[in-house]
C-alpha cells in the first residue's frame, strides 16, 4: 500500500511510503528538493547532518542534494558565457533553492513531482530560462527519480547535472565495490590510478572521478548491514565520484552527466535546443 503525508520537521516535509515494503523517504521542497531520508526494513540507508540541515545559510550534507547546473567546482568559481563572466558556486544552485511540489501519486508507488523555474536569483549568475520537474517514486526497494530538463530560453543551454547522495555506512572497510571502470582520476591531484575494487580509507579524504564507464550501474555491498545498494543510471551520466571524509560515518557514490569545470571546458557537457527538453533517470535499489 502506498501512502504520501506530510510533517513539519525543521521544514514541511513529504513522506512517501510504501507500507507493504517497510519502506519510506522523506523529501523537503524548502531545502533544495531533497531527499532527506530512505528507510528500508528500520534501516536507515541515509545519512544527514542535521546540525547543517537546519541552517539555510549552509549546504546540506546528506541526503540526496540536487547538482545543476554544474557538478563540482569552476576554477575561482567562474565561467564566461559570451562577452561576460559569471560567478557560480560548487554544484551550482538547484541544492539551495526552494522548488515547488505539484503532482503526486499513489496509483504505482508513492510519487511526488517537484518543480524548480528560473527566477532573478538563478538568472544573476546562470543567464538561462529553464525548468525543472523532478519526480521520486518509492516502490518497495527501490527509489526512482525521474528529472525532466525545459530549456525555455531563444539558444542552446549548457549545463551538466547530477546527484550527491550521502549513503550512511558504519566501518568503510566492510565495503565491497563493483564499480563500471578500471582506472579513476584523484580529484585531489590530478592524478589518474588504476582501480582495484578498493580505497584506502586512511587518507582524510577521498575525492575520485572515474570517467569511463562500462556500464550503467555500480554496487556497493555492506558486510556489515548486510545490505546492498545499486545505482542505476542512463547514458547521459558520463562519470561516477566517489567521496567521502576520514571520521565521518558517509560514503557518496555520485552520477554526474559531466566532470568538473565541464561550462568552461565543454568536456561532455549537455546543449539543450532551444524550446525543448530532456529527461533522464536514476534509479537507487537496496537488497
Amino acid at each position: 500500500m502506498f501512502e504520501i503525508s506530510q510533517k513539519h520537521d525543521l521544514y514541511p516535509t513529504y513522506v512517501l511510503a510504501d507500507t507493504s515494503a517497510n519502506a519510506l523517504i522523506e523529501i523537503v521542497p524548502e531545502r533544495g528538493g531533497i531527499v532527506t531520508r530512505w528507510r528500508f526494513r528500520g534501516r536507515e540507508l541515509l545519512y544527514l547532518d542535521r546540525d547543517r540541515f537546519a541552517q539555510p545559510d549552509l549546504s546540506i550534507r546528506g541526503g540526496i542534494p540536487i547538482l545543476f547546473p554544474i557538478c563540482g567546482n569552476l576554477p575561482g568559481d567562474t565561467y564566461r558565457d559570451g562577452d561576460r563572466a559569471y560567478t557560480l558556486k560548487q554544484h551550482g544552485f538547484a541544492r539551495d533553492l526552494p522548488w515547488t511540489p505539484t503532482e503526486q501519486s499513489t496509483d504505482n508507488g508513492a510519487s511526488l513531482t517537484l518543480i524548480l523555474d528560473s527566477n532573478d536569483r538563478t538568472r544573476a549568475v546562470y543567464p538561462y530560462e529553464f525548468q525543472l520537474a523532478f519526480t521520486y517514486t518509492l516502490q518497495g526497494n527501490t527509489l526512482s527519480i525521474s528529472q525532466h530538463y525545459t530549456n525555455r530560453s531563444d539558444r542552446p543551454m549548457p549545463f551538466s547535472t547530477g546527484l550527491h547522495p550521502y549513503f550512511f555506512v558504519a566501518d568503510k572497510t566492510q565495503l565491497q565495490f563493483d564499480l563500471p571502470a578500471s582506472e579513476f582520476l584523484d580529484q585531489m591531484d590530478g592524478t589518474s590510478h588504476p582501480f582495484d575494487g578498493g580505497f584506502d580509507f586512511d587518507r582524510d579524504e577521498i575525492d575520485v572521478a572515474f570517467r569511463h564507464l562500462s556500464q550503467q550501474s555500480a554496487t556497493v555491498k555492506d558486510a556489515t548491514s548486510q545490505l546492498s545498494l545499486t545505482l542505476e543510471y542512463n547514458s547521459i551520466y558520463s562519470t561516477l565520484v566517489f567521496w567521502t571524509v576520514k571520521g565521518k560515518d558517509y560514503y557518496c557514490l555520485e552520477p554526474w552527466s559531466a566532470p568538473r569545470n565541464a561550462l568552461n571546458s565543454g568536456d561532455r557537457l549537455i546543449h539543450l535546443h532551444p524550446h525543448s527538453s530532456l529527461t533522464t533517470l536514476v534509479r537507487l535499489r537496496v537488497r
